[in-house]
């Protein structure tokens, strides 16, 4: 029953529009999240909860509003995911941003893998949740913890909508000729064996910003984001939509990463079980984990790399090299995929920071039209920004990637939307 106040004891307070957005990322043993007020997308506070389940868990949070606050820091045993999203909601409440604010207008969840099915952000119901964890066998190692993040979140905020945003939707505008393997099809379809692309979130983003940046439509534009991190990935966006991506139905496949091999010979894998006695477990974490940078040289990270090839280390120079070699091959490919291509645009923890990367990655592509401008090349910034000469006839940008914001601008868009 509703009552109607007396004009003596009318409230003046304005009802309160929810306009932020809770974004979480939950990983095996990790959850890293980002408060955003999506009035003027500005970050309220961010945090990350590590070793989740060890004796040694660790939770920094970081508040973003009042200037110069301090990052606050807390050790000990946090126990499993739901005890980390109760720690960071009680650091969120402390900065009087709790989850039970009526300011909160949704909580957005990064998932790894949405198959085809899902194409755009989903708000998320039990039947949503079904579907992600029937794609559980073709992202073993990430949808189980993102499911773990999405049934926590929704027991503490079972009336708030919850939101979840696909690394592989960006992706699924990718012709059936670029995103079929070249098997048996009825093999392939009973096992949803196909090319579906990750990093989906960045290279949206970036690909956007990058026409920005030129002055453009996105869909005036040709881009090739080159997504380079401790994981690595490429694509061809065509008019904002993507047409290729270099990552399969795993993110192993493609360019050479921090400790995964990227490309490589489906035979390796039986040679190694046939000649090495390996177990299937075995070879996948030999691909996955024990190779890449890492497996060439014993590093990868890209500034130890860089650091040992100016002190001369062979190992290291040779595993640059095969990173170049690798990232050329795939700018040359997209190129001719594309047709014509607008610009390249680098990203990621690499991509934003290593201009010697970029600069390897584009030195003899004049003929392609790129080429970069050193002085322009070695300033570092925050802001996306060109880094080839004006005469290129193809722009060369550098574009830091937030996976955040476009999580939050796609959920705050849905449910504003409904």
């Amino acid at each position: 029953m509703t009552t109607t106040p007396s004009p003596d004891h009318e409230s003046t307070a304005a009802p309160v529009e929810p306009h932020r957005v809770l974004v979480l990322n939950s990983g095996s043993s990790s959850v890293k999240y980002q408060l955003l007020d999506m009035r003027d997308r500005s970050r309220l506070a961010s945090g990350l909860v590590e070793r989740i389940g060890e004796e040694t868990s660790r939770l920094v949070h970081t508040p973003l509003t009042g200037g110069g606050a301090e990052p606050r820091e807390r050790t000990g045993r946090i126990a499993d995911h739901e005890e980390a999203l109760r720690a960071a909601a009680e650091e969120l409440a402390a900065d009087g941003l709790g989850l039970d604010s009526p300011e909160l207008a949704a909580i957005g969840h990064r998932v790894v893998h949405g198959g085809l099915r899902f194409s755009e952000p989903t708000v998320i119901t039990d039947e949503v949740l079904k579907e992600i964890e029937r794609l559980v066998p073709v992202a073993p190692l990430h949808n189980p913890a993102n499911i773990t993040g999405i049934v926590t979140a929704r027991a503490l905020r079972p009336d708030l909508p919850q939101v979840a945003v696909f690394d592989t939707a960006f992706h699924t505008t990718m012709p059936e000729s670029a995103a079929r393997y070249a098997i048996d099809v009825e093999t392939a379809d009973a096992h949803r064996i196909r090319r579906y692309g990750f990093h989906g979130t960045s290279h949206a983003y970036v690909s956007r910003k990058t026409a920005e940046l030129l002055g453009r439509a996105p869909e005036e534009v040709n881009v090739i984001v080159l997504h380079l991190g401790n994981g690595a990935s490429a694509s061809a966006v065509r008019g904002g939509r993507c047409v290729d991506t270099s990552m399969g139905l795993t993110p192993l496949e493609g360019l050479v990463m921090g400790t995964r091999s990227g490309d490589v010979d489906p035979a390796v894998t039986f040679h190694l079980k046939r000649v090495a006695g390996m177990s299937a477990d075995e070879i996948d974490v030999l691909l996955n984990k024990k190779s890449g940078l890492v497996g060439l040289c014993g590093d990868n990270d890209m500034r130890v790399i860089r650091r040992r090839i100016d002190e001369g280390d062979e190992r290291a120079a040779l595993a640059f090299d095969i990173y170049i070699h690798r990232l050329k091959k795939y700018i040359g490919a997209y190129t001719a995929v594309l047709g014509r291509v607008d610009a390249v645009a680098f990203t990621a923890g690499v991509g934003e920071n290593a201009a010697p990367v970029r600069e390897a990655a584009i030195a003899g592509l004049e003929e392609l039209g790129m080429a970069v401008d050193a002085g322009l090349n070695a300033v570092r910034s925050g802001e996306p920004r060109l880094i080839s000469p004006e005469y290129a006839r193809v722009a060369v940008a550098v574009v830091p990637t937030d996976e955040e914001l476009e999580i939050a601008d796609q959920t705050f868009a849905l449910v504003e939307g409904a």
